[in-house]
Parts: structure tokens; C-alpha cells; sequence
């Protein structure tokens, strides 16, 4: 009887034995921790880790979470080089929890938007089965005040310089309004990578500079994050948007850091985590009054009480609407900054409008849905999604045909747009009206959304 084959890898042996863990207790854990940190697709099982045994490098970021779940048995600190692995391009902890120092900031952004461009392996089973955001914001709120941003060799960086940074911004956010998120997003990455990169890497600026940069670049990275929330990705949309408070608490801008807090709140909400929603709205609360900006203010107030509407606290959603109505009563709109120039009375409204229809209150949602139309017509989307909420509104109330007609001028813009969002808003107006569905108009409206919209199913479910 022959010997057995010696393991090529024999630290990754070696460390098996001393954790005293079998193949198959390796790789549940492996298994289990990737689902902690959002990756998804990950199926292994004792083979898998005998091919591991044998010199196989597992794809990124597997490496890391090996050694994680070794360092947790053996209870002293495992590297990946201790497994006698290359460490992964993108570890599986990137961009879910604030940066520190300057560097570690730019570090961060370098490797997500290069890695989003290069479409890597890891960013694309990037999913969110345990959000940080909440720890994030915790973290925002308790850590101290970061050191100005520093570049002191390579290029001179001047105001010059920052202020086409800011128009292209600003330029990237009408675009998003107006086409989606999905229309944009190739190239708010493309320009990330090719022109913000090397300037936060390689440029040389003064503190004075080094601040706008730093608040600039937060707002591109919460661009990113929105369009890649607005497309549905995301685990890249959380990353994203934490890479973007790090950059803002840089900028010393706790106006920006409050957005970006709120933004989150907004994701959380649209995923059914409102008690996530709620902690995020908060501490957005917290920071938008350090900003003394009442509109802020009334945003993240209204994004509280959202989260509260969602987990169907009437009383608690209430005080948050009252708390909103009252800071943007107080808002002097001229001294907004210009990310905040899209929240006016009908962006109140149509989160207002939300919040009733979350508590299952459709006539009180309807009042507000049809004060929200009155808005910017530049907001496309916008208008989209405020449509597609009112016709909802209307089939909770049984008004299918009048729901239907509304529909139809949503599903118009709708197929101009590229927003997943803007697609799942249809999807619930159809689900609202799956009760009707031998009206004749309900059964046109379901043609038009099958001919225009393919994405839209009548089986989806209501979020």
C-alpha cells in the first residue's frame, strides 16, 4: 500500500492541524463569514479545500476570509502569506468601514473604482447579507476629526483644478436625474479611474485645496454609490457610499457627511432593513444639526420617518414628519449647498407620500403623491417614480383605470430611463393591481408594460 501524497501547501496543513478544524468545518466557516461580509456564490466543501491542500489558490477574496476564520480558532492573528496564498487585489472587507488617515482613504478608492472598471471577479458577487452601515455611522459619529488631506509631491493641484472636478459633479448628477443611474454609471466610473485617481494619488495641492478636494471626491464617490444603487448593485453602492463619508469627514463637511448618511438611510429602507434605516437617519440628524442646514435637516428627519412607516410605527413616524415639516419650514434654500438643490417641497412630499403608503394609508398617500408632481421637470426619474407611486396609490383605493392612466405616462418615462428602481416601481403598481386583472385597461396596461418594459413582471412582489 502506497503513501500518501504530502500536501504541496503545508503552512495551510499545518495551521488545519494546530486549529485542530476539519476540511469540512474549514469550509463551512469560510462559507458562513463570506455571507457576513456580502460575498456571495461562495460553495465549498471538504474537495474544495483539499484542492486548497494540494496548491490551489481559491479566487479572491477567499484567501482573506481562510485566514480570518484560522485566526478566530487559533485566537493570534493569521495572514495570507501565513497561508501560503497571495494576498487578493480586493480584500473582502474593503470599503465597509471608515478610513482613518488620508492614505488609507486613497488606497481605498484606488482599489474599488479600479477594481469596478476592470469588472474583478469579487465587486461583481458583492451582495449585502450583513450591512455595516450601522457600525459605519457609529463609527462617523464617535471618531475624532480627521487630519487635512496631504500631497505633497507630483502634479500642482490649484482651485482651478478642483472646480472642473466640481462641475463634472455636478454635471454627472443632471445626467443621472435625467437618464438613470445605468445611463451613467460606465462613465462616472471611467472618470473616476482616469481622472480623479491619479490626482488624489500623485497630486501636490495646499490644505486650502486638499479640503475641496476631499469634499469633491465625496461627492463623486456618493455618485457612485447612487447610480450603483439605482442599477441594483448593491453591495458596490454600500462601499461606495462609506467611501464617500470617509472622504467627507476629510473634507471636514458634516453637511456632505449628513447626505451621505442619508443616502444609506435610503438604501436601507428600499432593502427592508428599517430599523437600519432608522439608526442611519439619526445620526444623519445628529450631523445635519452640527451643519446648522434646516434643510438637511428636514431630509434626514423625513428619511427617519420613513424607516419608522416601514416598520409600521404610525406614532414614531408621525413625530419624524412633524420634525421634518418643521426644519424645512425654517430652510433658507439660499444657502444650500448645490448637492442639496433636488430636495424642495415635492421631494418632501413624495417621501411623505411613501411613508403613508408604507402604514397602509393610500388616501393620505395619494394627497401627497399628487403634491410631489408639482416638481423640477430637469428630474426625470424623479417624476417617474412619483408618478408610478400615485397610480399605486389609486389601485390600493380600487380605481384601477384611473391607476392605469397614471401608469402609462410612468411606463413612458420609465422606458427612456435605465433604473432598476424606476422598473420596481412598476412592478409594485402592477402588483397593486393584480386584483383587477380582467379590467380591460389593466390588461392594456399589462400588454404596454410587457412591450416597453421586459424587465417588469406582473409577479413581482410588492417591497
Amino acid at each position: 500500500m502506497g503513501r500518501a501524497a504530502k500536501p504541496v501547501n503545508d503552512q495551510l496543513a499545518a495551521l488545519l492541524d494546530d486549529a485542530r478544524i476539519s476540511r469540512k468545518g474549514l469550509a463551512r466557516r469560510v462559507v458562513n463569514l463570506g455571507t457576513a461580509r456580502g460575498v456571495r456564490a461562495l460553495n465549498y466543501d471538504h474537495s474544495s479545500v483539499a484542492r486548497w491542500l494540494a496548491g490551489q489558490q481559491p479566487r479572491e477574496p477567499v484567501p482573506e476570509l481562510i485566514a480570518e476564520v484560522l485566526a478566530a480558532l487559533l485566537h493570534h492573528p493569521v495572514t495570507v502569506t501565513d497561508l501560503g496564498m497571495a494576498p487578493s487585489a480586493v480584500p473582502a472587507d474593503t470599503g465597509l468601514r471608515l478610513s482613518e488617515r488620508w492614505a488609507e482613504c486613497v488606497a481605498t478608492a484606488t482599489t474599488l473604482w479600479r477594481a469596478d472598471v476592470e469588472r474583478r471577479q469579487f465587486l461583481q458577487d458583492s451582495a449585502l447579507a450583513v450591512s455595516t452601515s450601522s457600525a459605519v455611522a457609529l463609527q462617523w459619529l464617535v471618531s475624532p476629526s480627521a487630519g487635512p488631506p496631504s500631497g505633497l509631491s507630483g502634479r500642482k493641484i490649484g482651485a482651478s483644478d478642483v472646480a472642473a472636478m466640481e462641475q463634472a459633479a455636478q454635471s454627472f448628477r443632471e445626467m443621472d436625474n435625467r437618464l438613470g443611474g445605468g445611463r451613467v454609471r460606465s462613465a462616472v466610473m471611467q472618470y473616476l479611474t482616469a481622472e480623479i485617481t491619479p490626482v488624489l494619488a500623485q497630486g501636490q495641492f495646499s490644505a486650502n485645496v486638499g479640503v475641496r478636494l476631499a469634499g469633491v471626491a465625496a461627492e463623486l464617490a456618493q455618485l457612485a454609490g447612487w447610480v450603483a444603487y439605482d442599477t441594483e448593485l448593491h453591495g458596490h453602492a454600500e462601499r461606495y457610499l462609506t467611501l464617500a463619508l470617509s472622504f467627507a469627514r476629510h473634507a471636514g463637511d458634516d453637511g456632505l457627511g449628513a447626505e451621505i448618511l442619508a443616502a444609506k438611510a435610503h438604501q436601507a429602507v428600499y432593502l427592508g432593513r428599517p430599523a437600519e434605516a432608522v439608526d442611519l437617519a439619526r445620526a444623519a440628524q445628529v450631523t445635519a444639526r452640527r451643519a446648522g442646514l434646516p434643510t438637511l435637516l428636514a431630509e434626514c428627519c423625513v428619511m427617519e420617518a420613513h424607516g419608522q412607516a416601514a416598520a409600521n410605527d404610525a406614532r414614531a413616524c408621525a413625530r419624524a414628519l412633524s420634525d421634518a415639516e418643521s426644519a424645512f419650514d425654517r430652510s433658507a434654500r439660499h444657502n444650500d449647498p448645490g448637492w442639496l438643490r433636488y430636495f424642495d417641497e415635492a421631494y418632501l412630499a413624495a417621501r411623505m407620500a411613501h411613508c403613508f403608503r408604507d402604514l397602509g394609508e393610500p388616501r393620505h398617500a395619494e394627497h401627497y403623491a399628487r403634491r410631489s408632481l408639482d416638481m423640477d421637470g430637469r428630474f426625470v426619474r424623479g417624476k417617474a417614480f412619483n408618478l408610478s407611486l400615485l397610480a399605486t396609490t389609486l389601485a390600493e383605493q380600487g380605481d384601477a383605470e384611473q391607476a392605469c392612466a397614471v401608469g402609462a405616462h410612468a411606463v413612458d418615462l420609465t422606458a427612456g430611463l435605465r433604473s432598476a428602481r424606476s422598473v420596481r416601481y412598476i412592478k409594485n403598481l402592477q402588483h397593486a393591481l393584480r386584483g383587477a386583472a380582467d379590467v380591460p385597461a389593466v390588461r392594456d396596461f399589462t400588454a404596454q408594460v410587457e412591450q416597453r418594459l421586459p424587465a417588469a413582471s406582473a409577479r413581482a412582489a410588492r417591497r
